[in-house]
């Protein structure tokens, strides 16, 4: 089906200096990653801070990154959390923003059952017309979303995805084994991509594609033609990169890469912070490394 296409960028969300979100440069953000290779953007997940973003503004950035980008690519809204009735309540709102889809977390701290879990996502999909993509994510949220609840879940029309981003391959097997052939798994985590996809993964959402869409796209394309070498050699150029955006908490350094490249796409809120000025200088031997391998893609906007 791969309505989403194969390589979704979770899209970082850029501020101000007075903290308050850039709306302006999330728009010709969003082209650019576009135009660089990317089938669709997460507006408003964890890469885009949406913990410390309030309801109003994630609704309109969703509906500012949309009207921007028009059909180029699908806009899917992050509007999963721990408080079912207000998933519901802000992903009609997401619809009527433009949404093309929905990104829906495992609802974090609470500690749900299976049961709980299934009951969420259930009710959040019939507050919707909008597709669905669960998110797995059990290192952020200490609760994860068992292949057999991934399962049941699949049953319901409208949720057609998954963001698996549990970090082991081995159970994206399992997972893959227990839902229909035309339910998408896609991998949380860059440095998983090809690993997944191997076992029948449809592609990723990606954090790298904010800077280097084009190999990803690239290394994905080799892949689904049979050229498994080619894929495999770019994969493992490319691995310093993934390794380095998570040298701190997500999004810091993938905004700080940004950044450095004369983005203008700001800081961050609490908690979150800049980072510190040793790792601020391996994330710019990382830039220069990658820009004279020319895995970098370029920025008309910069």
């Amino acid at each position: 089906m791969h309505q989403w296409g194969r390589l979704i960028t979770a899209m970082i969300t850029p501020f101000n200096d007075d903290g308050s979100v850039n709306y302006a440069r999330a728009g010709t953000l969003a082209v650019e990653i576009l135009n660089n290779g990317s089938d669709a953007l997460v507006v408003a997940g964890t890469t885009g801070e949406s913990a410390t973003l309030y309801a109003e503004e994630k609704i309109r950035l969703i509906k500012t990154v949309k009207e921007c980008v028009g059909n180029q690519g699908a806009v899917i809204a992050g509007t999963g959390s721990n408080f079912t009735a207000e998933s519901v309540k802000l992903s009609a709102e997401a619809e009527k923003a433009g949404a093309d889809g929905l990104l829906l977390v495992a609802p974090y701290y609470n500690r749900p059952t299976q049961e709980g879990l299934y009951e969420h996502f259930k009710a959040i999909a019939a507050g919707s017309g909008l597709p669905v993509m669960l998110y797995n994510v059990p290192g952020r949220t200490s609760c994860s979303i068992d292949p057999d609840t991934v399962a049941r879940l699949s049953e319901i029309p409208n949720i057609v995805a998954i963001k698996d981003a549990g970090g082991s391959v081995g159970q994206t097997v399992k997972l893959l084994a227990a839902v229909p052939a035309d339910f998408e798994v896609y991998s949380g985590d860059d440095a998983l991509t090809l690993p997944m996809m191997a076992v029948g993964a449809s592609g990723v959402v990606s954090v790298a594609g904010h800077l280097a869409g084009g190999a990803l796209k690239k290394m994905i394309r080799q892949f689904l033609e049979g050229d498994n070498k080619a894929a495999a050699s770019l994969n493992i150029r490319l691995s310093g990169l993934f390794e380095t955006l998570f040298v701190t908490s997500n999004p810091i350094p993938v905004k700080e890469m940004l950044n450095q490249l004369g983005a203008g796409l700001g800081g961050h809120r609490l908690p979150l912070k800049e980072t510190d000025v040793r790792t601020k200088e391996i994330i710019g031997a990382c830039l220069l490394r990658y820009r004279e391998l020319g895995l970098l893609d370029s920025f008309k906007s910069l």
